[in-house]
């Protein structure tokens, strides 16, 4: 008798132990969606998630903005190949924003509202014909890996309704993607465990225009959809937090010097910023997408956030694409969400030195 007991308590121990191990290693998982470019900012962002040990990072569906799809799908390949994660799938998403014709709207914007030479993205420059030539072109090689056979929106749709409760989506660029995923299939709302985004500009001008930050002020009618959609959680990463991170010439040659990965290091001193810091020592930049992937990492980054109901100003005029937050008497329709307005800057750098070193 006595051993039968040692025996069932030892049996309920191992139980424990078993679940509570699984519990431990059950990762957070991720989509991350993103108009993708080499390293800095989208690059790095999805490196690190991809080798955070805390994250399955469940695929990269690729959006227009800073860059076209087609160019935003050869750079995510050809990171993730870099660093050895090229089974993590990419997906080519939709290709403009949801206004029709926003690309000709800004050519108004610059003759109505002097926004002069402000930067457009993907809107300022031919889009090329595939990835493929993309990436040919830019690697002279061909790529051991291909985009997923689906649409962004599809995937969206299908990894949520699959892992329900469980899918995070982090939307670096513009978001459309994820606006034509609610719109097509609005049962996955609830389903959805949080959406963390990189946009917006609350309490500070914008960076593109005086109103807007870039990412909503090229598709506002994605973001305002999105951002009134009831999700579970919303959490903003806008430049209230990222003009709180300085990123001048000093750090970037560190980053440069602390990168063993050969084609990562050239990646770096072939970026715009280098180019920049270079003509001109004293020059300061910002990170974007990278606080948006490091909170998604480790959450007690954040030292400071407010609740607000958001909205994003959809109608064409000088306030186009602003985002807007009430505290209360918000319009009908507006959900609530958290804005960050400060992260721990020093431990936020040293989780990008360390898996920098890492690639």
């Amino acid at each position: 008798m006595k051993n039968l007991k040692l025996f069932l308590i030892s049996l309920i121990c191992c139980a424990l132990f078993i679940v509570t191990s699984a519990h431990a290693q059950k990762k957070e998982k991720v989509i991350l969606d993103t108009d993708m470019v080499e390293v800095f900012d989208d690059g790095i962002a999805m490196m690190m998630l991809a080798n955070a040990p805390g994250i399955d990072l469940s695929g990269v569906t690729v959006v227009v903005g800073n860059t076209w799809v087609n160019e935003g799908v050869a750079y995510g390949i050809r990171q993730l190949e870099i660093i050895g994660k090229e089974h993590i799938p990419v997906i080519s998403g939709v290709r403009e924003p949801i206004f029709p014709s926003r690309f000709e709207t800004i050519k108004n914007e610059r003759i109505l509202f002097g926004i002069g030479d402000a930067y457009v993205g993907a809107a300022g420059y031919p889009e090329p014909i595939t990835w493929e030539s993309v990436y040919c072109e830019k690697y002279g090689t061909e790529p051991t890996a291909k985009p997923l056979d689906m649409n962004a929106v599809n995937y969206i749709i299908e990894q949520v309704k699959n892992n329900p409760g469980e899918i995070s989506i982090i939307a670096i660029g513009t978001c459309v993607n994820l606006a034509m995923a609610v719109r097509i299939a609005p049962e996955i709302v609830p389903l959805v465990k949080r959406v963390i985004y990189m946009g917006g500009s609350f309490f500070k001008p914008g960076n593109t225009t005086p109103a807007a930050e870039f990412n909503w002020w090229l598709d506002p009618e994605a973001a305002k959809m999105c951002l009134r959609t009831p999700f579970k959680e919303q959490i903003i990463v806008g430049l209230d937090v990222c003009e709180t991170m300085p990123f001048k010439k000093d750090r970037y040659d560190e980053i440069i010097n602390l990168t063993k990965n050969a084609e990562i290091k050239s990646m770096l001193k072939r970026n715009f910023l280098y180019s920049l810091y270079y003509k001109d020592p004293t020059y300061v930049h910002y990170i974007w997408d990278v606080i948006a992937a490091a909170i998604m990492i480790d959450p007690t980054l954040i030292t400071e956030g407010v609740t607000r109901y958001v909205d994003v100003n959809s109608q064409f005029g000088f306030s186009y694409g602003q985002s807007i937050a009430y505290e209360n008497n918000q319009p009908a329709g507006t959900q609530q969400a958290r804005i960050i307005l400060k992260v721990d800057n020093n431990r936020l750098w040293k989780m990008v030195d360390d898996y920098i070193k890492d690639f």
